[in-house]
């Protein structure tokens, strides 16, 4: 089962969610997608995610993580800590940094409503954070070299041990998300 966790002012419409969705019900595999919005707390959100693991789980389904974005940096907290295997697409490594700017009223690109992001948020995901990645073989980073929110060298140094696409152009959205399709779900669900 593949939990799909979408990126800070995202939503299950994203381009990559909506395309993951599709690819999995062409292979008859709609009922092991996972993809709901995620609060805008990030211990909420973690604890959104943590509750569809045990669900899957308690299912007999052992399930996965695939994150884009501060996705990427939930994805690898959920992988360290439920010994899962994570997809990290253009992940944030460095998340409460990345997003002090932020701080403030914003607006989900896809559903447009407003939501407030306060300090109190980076607080929060600094209890997220992942000093060092174990079983590297768990994992695998995609990014894109022309992502122009985040650097992607900080991905690529943080997860130097783990699988690595490195792809040369691109942006922040990972432009060739559909070429990765299938290699991601066989990835995660061998």
């Amino acid at each position: 089962m593949i939990i799909y966790l979408h990126g800070f002012r995202s939503a299950p419409a994203s381009i990559k969610a909506q395309a993951l969705k599709a690819r999995m019900e062409a292979r008859g595999l709609a009922d092991h997608f996972w993809c709901e919005q995620l609060p805008v707390s990030p211990r909420a959100a973690i604890a959104l995610a943590e509750s569809a693991i045990a669900r899957a789980r308690a299912a007999g389904i052992e399930p996965a993580v695939v994150g884009s974005s501060l996705g990427g940096y939930y994805a690898t907290w959920l992988a360290q800590q439920h010994a899962l295997r994570a997809v990290l697409v253009n992940p944030a490594v460095v998340a409460p940094l990345s997003l002090e700017a932020f701080i403030g009223t914003q607006t989900n690109l896809y559903t447009g409503e407003s939501f407030a992001f306060t300090r109190t948020h980076i607080d929060e995901l600094r209890a997220f954070e992942v000093p060092a990645i174990t079983h590297p073989e768990r994992y695998w980073l995609l990014v894109e070299t022309g992502d122009e929110v985040l650097d992607y060298r900080h991905a690529v140094e943080k997860y130097a041990d783990v699988r690595q696409t490195v792809l040369e152009g691109g942006d922040h959205g990972f432009s060739r998300w559909g070429d990765f399709l299938d290699d991601v779900i066989d990835f995660t669900c061998p």
